[in-house]
């Protein structure tokens, strides 16, 4: 049996990045699956591709979020806060971080479950699930009973078992939720180092796919330090202000 850690929208932050690596593996994780959005926003750009990458060597997944996207082809899709972001932190980045980024999948699979940043339906197109009609959208594109994705930055835990909506539950920090075989089920998972479903804490994931237990986790961080980095970088005060009221 392999315990999964399962991160979404690590937004180079250093901080929170590495007390959710830290507390997963001390929750036994032994292999992690990174959602993307690695990048945009937070001050560690560099370090947290080159933690990406090598987590990769070691096996893990890793997909590609719109903010990895965007450091290859700016989108005018995204706030000028974010633009900002990501114009600061394409001149951080050399030409090797640059090829990882832009060499990462849109989605990957294991077993029964599809791994993806946004949806399945169109995973380029980077939309936002926050209501069951967006739900149902991506569990009818996918054959995988489980799916797993990021980019709302607020937990949801989407089940659906007949052809009416999707229903909608707000998963509690710690709680081992079953993976009922009769649902099929959807999970947007918080975000490590941009929360924004006012929890000012990282959050992540872990996932016993062979017993079907999911699991989100909430994980404290230093978030003054995280802040005060940002505020060094230059970049928009308001990604350093919301790290602390978690929205």
């Amino acid at each position: 049996m392999t315990l999964l850690a399962v991160f979404a929208d690590i937004h180079a932050n250093r901080e929170a990045f590495d007390a959710c690596l830290a507390a997963a593996r001390a929750q036994g994780a032994e292999r992690f699956i990174l959602l993307g959005d690695l990048v945009g926003y937070g001050a560690d750009p560099v370090y947290v591709v080159e933690r990406a990458a090598e987590l990769r060597s070691e096996g893990a997944i890793v997909v590609q979020g719109n903010h990895d996207a965007a450091i290859g082809a700016p989108s005018d899709a995204m706030n000028a806060h974010a633009r900002a972001a990501i114009a600061w932190t394409r001149a951080q980045l050399g030409d090797a971080h640059k090829d990882f980024l832009r060499s990462l999948p849109l989605t990957a699979e294991l077993n029964d479950t599809l791994l993806v940043h946004a949806e399945a339906a169109h995973p380029e197109h980077w939309i936002y699930i926050d209501h069951p009609l967006e739900a149902e959208r991506s569990l009818r594109a996918t054959q995988k009973r489980v799916t797993i994705c990021g980019h709302v930055h607020c937990p949801q835990l989407y089940h659906q078992a007949t052809r009416s909506l999707p229903g909608l539950r707000i998963p509690a920090a710690g709680e081992a939720v079953r993976l009922a075989p009769e649902h099929k089920w959807l999970a947007v998972l918080g975000s490590v180092g941009q929360p924004r479903d006012q929890i000012a804490a990282a959050a992540y994931a872990l996932y016993d796919a062979e017993r079907a237990l999911l699991t989100f986790q909430r994980v404290p961080y230093d978030i003054g330090a995280a802040a005060q980095k940002i505020r060094a970088a230059g970049l928009p005060d308001i990604l350093a202000a919301r790290l602390s009221i978690g929205r």
